[in-house]
C-alpha cells in the first residue's frame, strides 16, 4: 500500500478556542487512485485507539476488490485519528492539558463533514465505516451544530451518525454505511437497563484510569500488552501496531501511550450521543444501505441492543446483519481477516446508484 499522511484543523467549539489539529492517512494500492468509479472508505476508530490499527483490514479489502465490478472496486481509503488519540494527541497535547473534560464526538465529526464535503471528496463514492465509538462519527457529521458544555463528554462512535444529522437525505454523500460493534441506543431502552449501562461505563473509567501506562521500551510494552487481556488474543499485526503507532517518547525516559488514559476514560460516561445514534440509525437506513457487523462474543454490547439496531417494529431496517465467529467488541484488534472478507461482501452489494436516486425511489 501507498501511506500519506495529513493534518487539518478542525472547526473550533466556540470563538475563544484553539483548534484543535485532526490527524488523517490515505492510504492506496497500486493504481486505485484511478479508479473513479470506485469506492473511497472513511474510517474511524474506537475509544483507545488509533488510525493505523484498520491497516491489515485496509490492505486485505485493497486485495479481496481488485478484481471486481469497477463500482465495487476502492479507489482510496482515509482513517482518521480523534483528536485526543493517536498522532492527533501529540500534536494537540498543550490544548489538551487545558481539557480536562476531554473531546466531545460533537468535536470530531465537524471535522469528518469538513473533510467529506471538501474538494477532495468531490465526486467520491464514499462508504463510511466506524468501529464502536467510531460508528457514531459517521452519522454525526453536521458542520452546523452548535456546541455547549452538556456536549463535552460523548462516544467517538456517534460523530459517523451525527455526519447525517442535519443532512437532507437527498445530499448524502454516502453509497453504503459499515457499523462494527455500534454502541449506539435508544433513550428508552437505555433507561430500562440503567443501572447496569452505568456499571458498564463506570468499570470502563476505573479500569482505564488506573492502567499502567509507561515501559521501559517497545520491546518491554509489546512483552507486556503480549500477556495480558485483552491485547494477547489480539491479531499479532494489529498489537505490533499497538506498539509502533500508538506509544511515543516519553520525557521521564521509555514510552507511554500517546492517548493519555484521563483522555480515554473521560470519553466513556455520556451517553448522549448514544441515544442521538440511535434517531440518526432510524433516519437514514431508509435512504442508505446500512449494514452492522457484531462479535459472537458478547463482551461489552448486549444482545438485547444489537436485536434493537435492526428491530424492523421500530423503523430500522437495515441491509444486512452479520456475526464473526471467535470475536469480541474488539472485533477490529481480534479478527482482521474475517472481519475484511465480511466487509467485502458488503461492498459487493453496493450498486452504482446514488444515495440521490435511491432517496428518490
Amino acid at each position: 500500500m501507498h501511506v500519506q499522511s495529513y493534518i487539518f484543523d478542525s472547526p473550533p467549539r466556540d470563538i475563544s478556542s484553539r483548534p484543535l489539529k485532526i490527524t488523517a492517512k490515505r492510504y492506496t494500492f497500486q493504481n486505485s487512485a484511478q479508479e473513479v468509479h470506485g469506492l473511497t472508505l472513511l474510517i474511524t476508530h474506537c475509544i483507545g485507539a488509533h488510525k493505523e490499527q484498520w491497516e491489515p483490514i485496509i490492505e486485505r479489502l485493497f486485495i479481496l476488490q481488485q478484481h471486481r465490478d469497477r463500482t465495487q472496486r476502492i479507489r482510496e481509503a482515509w482513517s482518521f485519528d480523534w483528536q485526543n488519540h493517536g498522532d492527533a494527541a501529540v500534536l494537540n497535547q498543550d490544548i489538551l492539558k487545558d481539557r480536562p473534560e476531554g473531546v466531545s464526538v460533537f468535536e470530531w465529526y465537524p471535522a469528518i463533514t469538513q473533510f467529506v464535503r471538501s474538494p477532495m471528496m468531490k465526486g467520491h463514492r464514499i462508504v463510511p465505516m466506524g468501529h464502536s465509538a467510531g460508528a457514531a462519527t459517521v452519522y454525526v457529521s453536521v458542520p452546523s451544530l452548535t456546541f455547549t458544555n452538556d456536549f463535552m463528554l460523548t462516544y467517538l462512535l456517534h460523530a459517523s451518525m451525527l455526519t447525517t444529522r442535519d443532512i437532507p437525505i437527498y445530499e448524502l454523500p454516502y453509497a453504503a454505511m459499515i457499523l462494527i460493534e455500534p454502541t449506539i441506543v435508544t433513550r428508552e431502552l437505555f433507561e430500562l437497563q440503567r443501572e447496569d449501562r452505568m456499571a458498564s461505563m463506570d468499570f470502563a473509567v476505573a479500569a482505564t484510569s488506573s492502567r499502567r501506562d509507561h515501559w521501559p521500551s517497545k520491546e518491554k510494552a509489546l512483552e507486556y500488552f503480549s500477556k495480558r487481556l485483552p491485547w494477547s488474543i489480539w491479531d499479532p499485526r494489529v498489537l505490533r501496531l499497538l506498539v509502533t503507532y500508538g506509544l511515543q517518547d516519553s520525557p521521564q525516559g521509555g514510552v507511554t501511550l500517546k492517548c493519555h488514559r484521563k483522555q480515554e476514560a473521560i470519553s466513556y460516561p455520556d451517553a448522549e450521543p448514544h441515544f442521538e445514534g440511535a434517531v440518526q440509525l432510524s433516519r437514514i437506513c431508509h435512504a442508505l444501505p446500512v449494514h452492522i457487523i457484531w462479535g459472537t462474543r458478547n463482551d461489552l454490547v448486549p444482545e438485547f441492543i444489537q436485536d434493537s439496531l435492526s428491530d424492523v417494529s421500530q423503523g430500522c431496517i437495515v441491509a444486512s446483519v452479520v456475526k464473526i465467529k471467535r470475536a469480541g467488541h474488539m472485533v477490529v484488534q481480534e479478527q482482521p481477516d474475517r472481519l475484511a472478507h465480511v466487509i467485502s461482501d458488503m461492498l459487493n452489494a453496493i450498486g452504482s446508484e446514488s444515495s440521490v436516486e435511491r432517496s428518490k425511489l
